[in-house]
């Protein structure tokens, strides 16, 4: 009978990427999918390590895969990812019954392992990091969906002190211009109608001389696409080049994640953020004059080291100055390894959830007012899935990142279709299928 393999992925959405590259691997060996994790014949989890609740999740269910090792001894239990690389020696230590301990840069050893491990006993360990891995002649196997993953670069030199991905993820190398489209032509022929390019600092991409803002437009160029998205990028590699490619190719989204962080000036240096607040601003005007409608999104750490009551006002502040559309906010997690860590001027957790609440409170505000600024706009949506409120309505995304429901009528998941908004509650619009005839791009 053909072997099985079960793979669950916490984390980022470079997991989810590199879960799929991990299946089209165990493909290519014979394996096929299922989703009986006690029945398969091998089952991986891929971890990440970015925040100490991610690690704790992946602890508590490594818990379950040791049961389904005592039910039945031959199966392969295997750790990869973030967390693999980082805490591999305590993984060895206290969790014996994990046969396979990978790293992000070496899944394209599977094949060697599976075969080490048909023939010795014991752990199996690969967590060396490269300075050249991106799997260039590896494409991911998807399931079937809206939205296709492209992982366009691997690894992070900005070092930012609470960030561990440096260490886990190795330094900054980027795929090949021509690997990437041919990967967004196939996602097309599988039925794929949205990309997103990812990577740690994805606007930091770079190979033979060619940029971010270069490889943007040879994607925009091909041909079936409706929608190109991107994350995560870096305030400080946001170019004029950038944001007129994004303004010259419609296919291009109209929305930017632009992650503050912190508002305070002294907080961004002891972050080694290499921008200021002042910046920060000037930036998100300059993307709003360049790009009309943009949505703009955020990342904000509260109750990072030494932030004084003062430091996190002006977060609060820049928040109130920009407006975000939308942002996903921390409290800070000591990360081991990382500098941030070694500070002993660490804050209470309860004044963390506190400042969390508050950052929250008011990006509510920001987003609704923001939102409200729609009502009355005809919107080019996306249909995605079927919305979590009724069976008969649909939920999609504006160009600008805004999830929009709506009644299904005859539109089809993956049409692209008119919609005017008529309202806005909490961070979903509402809106009214124009009876027009379909519209594709």
């Amino acid at each position: 009978m053909q072997k099985t393999y079960f793979i669950e992925t916490y984390g980022c959405q470079m997991n989810v990427a590199d879960s799929e590259l991990v299946e089209s691997i165990l493909k290519r060996e014979g394996y096929c999918a299922t989703q009986n994790m006690h029945a398969a014949d091998a089952i991986f989890i891929n971890t990440c390590a970015i925040r100490e609740h991610a690690e704790e999740k992946v602890h508590s269910r490594l818990g379950t895969f040791h049961k389904v090792k005592k039910e039945r001894p031959e199966v392969i239990v295997g750790v990869l990812g973030c967390m693999a690389q980082n805490l591999k020696d305590e993984l060895l230590e206290n969790k014996p019954y994990i046969d396979i301990i990978l790293g992000p840069d070496s899944y394209r050893s599977l094949s060697d392992v599976f075969s080490r491990k048909t023939k010795y006993n014991g752990n199996v360990v690969d967590t060396k990091l490269s300075r050249f891995e991106v799997y260039d002649d590896l494409f991911p196997s998807r399931k079937e969906g809206v939205n296709a993953w492209i992982s366009i670069m691997r690894g992070c030199d900005k070092f930012c002190t609470f960030c561990i991905v440096p260490f886990t993820r190795g330094r900054e190398r980027s795929r090949s211009v021509e690997s990437i489209r041919q990967e967004a032509s196939e996602a097309v022929a599988n039925g794929f109608v949205e990309v997103t390019l990812l990577g740690q600092n994805v606007n930091s991409y770079r190979h033979e001389k060619r940029k971010f803002h270069h490889l943007l437009e040879e994607v925009a160029s091909v041909s079936g696409l409706k929608r190109i998205r991107y994350i995560s990028p870096h305030p400080q590699d946001v170019t004029d080049e950038l944001l007129s490619v994004m303004a010259a190719y419609p296919v291009i989204c109209n929305s930017i994640h632009l992650p503050l962080q912190a508002g305070s000036n002294r907080i961004l240096k002891r972050m080694n953020r290499t921008y200021s607040k002042e910046h920060f601003i000037a930036l998100a005007d300059k993307i709003r004059a360049y790009l009309p409608g943009v949505g703009i999104s955020t990342d904000i750490i509260v109750g990072f080291p030494g932030e004084q009551e003062a430091d996190f006002r002006e977060t609060l502040n820049v928040m109130d100055s920009v407006k975000f559309d939308s942002a996903f906010t921390f409290k800070y997690s000591p990360r081991p390894y990382t500098k941030a860590e070694q500070y002993s001027d660490q804050i209470p957790e309860v004044v963390k959830q506190e400042r969390l609440q508050l950052v929250i409170d008011v990006q509510r505000k920001n987003t609704l007012l923001q939102n409200r600024k729609m009502i009355g706009k005809v919107e080019m949506i996306l249909v995605e899935k079927d919305s979590k409120r009724a069976a008969d309505q649909w939920a999609g995304r504006t160009d600008s990142n805004k999830w929009v429901i709506f009644d299904k009528c005859d539109a089809k998941i993956k049409d692209l279709v008119p919609v005017r908004i008529m309202d806005a509650k909490g961070i979903s619009l509402h809106g009214e299928l124009l009876e027009t005839e379909e519209v594709l791009l």
